[in-house]
């Protein structure tokens, strides 16, 4: 293992139910006097969309509204929400809603001032560097589901619409400057949603832990998210009203993005191909391709999981935490084969094609190559 690493770590985040109502105050510190809100289309005709759009108004902000955006979004609702942007003189992007709504207007916010295409700026080596940093619009992160961690991050995931590859797109100043997680905002996701966002953060958590690159502080966020989420996620979906468990669980999802910088890996280089070409659920993706994962990648985590499953009160080290993990996903109503989201045994070349590529596989404890993948779809399929 090799002592060195690039670390940066979250931003201002306002935690606590009903802190929604600061959200004009948020806006006035990060010099925003007329802001977009981007969500999602589900969310656009919700009453905490609506109570937001309020909050805003009130306070003179007006109630500047994008929602043409998709599930998995991509580069057409990016240029509607850029032309939006435009078109109504705003001077910031509110991010709300799950991690579509957050990726979507962080990319609102980025795109809004440059003038080269947005698949210039992918996560590759020092691309971002090509961007117009002084054109990036302020960014606010309101989060109203707990998984993706997305408020936290530097990058979003943005599906080519032509090549249905997801692509991440970085640049250090797509960090929101201020976030509000308010876990009242998730207290009315239908459950399977509330499971999908979840496993989604415990997924980022595990991944982190499992990746071989240095970052301790990663390490300990990846290990105390990984409890939050099996101590409260049941809770939060057995009662959607339970503002405890809905708390922790929006601490879990922030948890499990910082750690994630430590690195991601196969969980997330088989799902992002998965959900942009069947157009499954993130999280729910990732729950269904963990157990296959962990048993590829045994021999290299077993004895790190030996100590993270004590941690978690798991009898039997790695083996009774793998057993957890599958215990875990059918208690919450997770398929347990990608065949059930409609993935096809015929779409594997093409599924490994676009994971082999994929900027997880770099975090991945065993190095994957295009023989390995295969054989980890079969065994997912």
């Amino acid at each position: 293992m090799s002592l060195v690493g690039n670390w940066s770590y979250p931003t201002a985040i306002k935690f606590g139910a009903g802190r929604i109502k600061e959200l004009p105050a948020a806006c006035a510190a990060a010099g925003m006097k007329k802001p977009l809100l981007v969500t999602d289309k589900g969310l656009a005709d919700l009453p905490i969309t609506s109570a937001t759009l309020d909050i805003m108004e009130a306070a003179g902000l007006g109630r500047g509204l994008f929602s043409d955006v998709d599930p998995n979004p991509n580069e057409k609702n990016l240029d509607a929400g850029v032309a939006a942007y435009k078109a109504g003189g705003h001077d910031g992007v509110i991010a709300f809603g799950g991690g579509s709504g957050l990726d979507l207007g962080k990319m609102v916010a980025f795109m809004c001032g440059q003038t080269r295409p947005v698949w210039d700026f992918e996560d590759i080596g020092d691309w971002w560097t090509r961007a117009e940093a002084d054109a990036i619009a302020p960014i606010i992160a309101v989060p109203t589901t707990a998984g993706t961690g997305s408020e936290v991050g530097r990058a979003s995931v943005i599906t080519n619409s032509d090549t249905h590859a997801k692509k991440i797109i970085f640049h250090p100043k797509v960090l929101p400057t201020v976030v509000i997680c308010d876990p009242e905002l998730t207290v009315g996701m239908p459950k399977f949603i509330t499971a999908g966002t979840g496993l989604d953060a415990f997924a980022h958590c595990v991944e982190a832990f499992s990746s071989p690159h240095y970052h301790p502080m990663s390490q300990g966020i990846a290990l105390e998210g990984m409890r939050l989420v099996k101590e409260y996620l049941p809770r939060a979906y057995a009662d959607g009203s339970d503002i405890e468990a809905r708390a922790q669980m929006m601490s879990a999802a922030a948890m499990g993005a910082t750690a994630f910088q430590k690195g991601l890996g196969a969980i997330h280089a088989m799902s992002h191909p998965v959900g942009a070409h069947f157009n499954t659920h993130h999280g729910t993706t990732n729950a269904v391709c963990m157990p296959a994962v962990l048993d590829f990648n045994a021999p290299a985590i077993a004895d790190r999981f030996q100590q993270a499953a004590a941690y978690l009160g798991i009898n039997e080290g790695f083996d009774g935490f793998r057993a957890f993990v599958q215990e875990f996903n059918d208690g919450l109503g997770i398929p347990r084969k990608l065949a059930d989201l409609g993935v096809t045994e015929t779409s594997i070349p093409t599924l490994v094609e676009d994971a082999i590529i994929d900027p997880s596989c770099g975090g991945n404890p065993i190095e994957l190559t295009k023989e390995n993948l295969t054989q980890l779809f079969k065994a997912a399929l």
